[in-house]
């Protein structure tokens, strides 16, 4: 599936329909950027039912200031309209196979349980 360009206008669509949707973040003068491109493409190829974008954080800079980007490239990846990956920095086409591949084993029951109860006493703490 080739990638898509996200913008302000396509970024609630997208959320919307698509199953699995994951951004990469990103700028035109990012070295681990541009390092990172043929690796999301490729991956786009290996799983189809998921959904690739791009967001040019210098063209969009609204939606990198919503999502709060701090640095790029910066990871996010959207499953039924929950935010259930967010990380910054390149990773590497195994990384990404792998982290692609738990997002989709993830059972969105129990993650839509958790964000209703909250963390675990302790959870997420140090």
């Amino acid at each position: 599936m080739a990638v898509i360009d996200i913008t302000q206008d396509r970024l609630e669509a997208a959320i919307r329909d698509s199953g699995t949707l994951i951004l990469d973040f990103w700028a035109p003068w990012c070295a681990p950027c541009r390092a990172f491109a043929p690796i999301f493409e490729e991956a786009s190829e290996q799983f189809p039912d998921v959904v690739f974008g791009k967001v040019n954080t210098e063209e969009e800079q609204q939606l990198a200031a919503l999502f709060q980007i701090r640095s790029i490239p910066t990871l996010m990846i959207f499953r039924e309209q929950i935010i259930v990956f967010n990380q910054p920095g390149m990773l590497s086409a195994s990384q990404l196979n792998e982290v692609l591949e738990k997002v989709a084993a993830l059972d969105m029951d129990e993650v839509r349980s958790k964000l209703e109860t909250g963390p675990a006493p302790g959870e997420g703490q140090g």
